[in-house]
């Protein structure tokens, strides 16, 4: 029973930047951010906050927005008016209390749910784009200074269906993915959902695992039989 998520995902100051860059792109817009798996929170230490953003928001800028019919489009419809509607809310909130956009960030004209890959810095603690599920090509870039503080940030949430980090550090890798509150963890990739492994979250992100091994107990009902010794 899968509940949605609030994806995060740390940056950290030795993170390969190529990678994390085009991870994050995967991570954030598969299916233009309608997925439940989607990054939401981008942390990102503050030693490489501004090149990491700078990279981020260039390549969300060269994406083409269009009908998936038309050729070399990489960026189609959002679900509906109210999909789009609530997505630029969220960055229209967080402008308002100090949000700097690096690319996008304004509703397209003519026909249809489109709306541009977005990148925005400077986001506040107190917007709504930080505890709200975006489902759009929206990326909320934040800073941290330690590890302990990103790890705190990430956990600061009552879903935890996927989270994602990137560091060329093993012994980082697999300590902070200890301490992550989350069903799913990628580390330096964007994509975890993989049918050979199981599915799902922790918290109020769902309830049992779907795929792989552990995914087939939830279609089984187990009997136990008791026998004495010497029976």
């Amino acid at each position: 029973m899968e509940l949605g998520g609030n994806a995060p995902l740390i940056v950290f100051d030795d993170a390969d930047l190529d990678t994390a860059v085009e991870g994050t792109l995967v991570a954030k817009m598969r299916n233009m951010g309608e997925s439940c798996c989607a990054a939401n929170r981008i942390f990102v230490h503050i030693s490489i906050a501004e090149e990491f953003a700078s990279r981020l928001a260039a390549r969300m800028a060269a994406l083409k927005v269009g009908p998936g019919t038309e050729p070399g489009t990489d960026v189609g419809p959002l679900i509906d008016i109210a999909g789009r509607s609530k997505a630029h809310d969220l960055v229209r909130d967080a402008v308002k209390r100090g949000a700097t956009v690096l690319t996008g960030g304004e509703l397209p004209e003519g026909p249809g749910c489109f709306y541009p890959p977005t990148v925005l810095t400077d986001i506040a603690p107190e917007s709504a784009i930080i505890d709200t599920e975006i489902f759009g090509p929206v990326a909320a870039l934040r800073t941290f200074d330690d590890e302990d503080e990103a790890i705190a940030a990430a956990n600061d949430t009552e879903f935890g269906l996927a989270a994602y980090l990137f560091t060329q550090n093993l012994d980082r890798a697999l300590r902070v993915a200890e301490r992550l509150e989350s069903g799913m963890i990628g580390l330096n990739t964007g994509l975890v959902s993989n049918p050979a492994a199981p599915f799902g979250g922790i918290k109020q992100s769902g309830l049992g695992r779907e795929g792989g091994r552990v995914g087939i107990d939830e279609f089984l009902e187990y009997k136990y039989i008791a026998v004495p010794v010497g029976a």
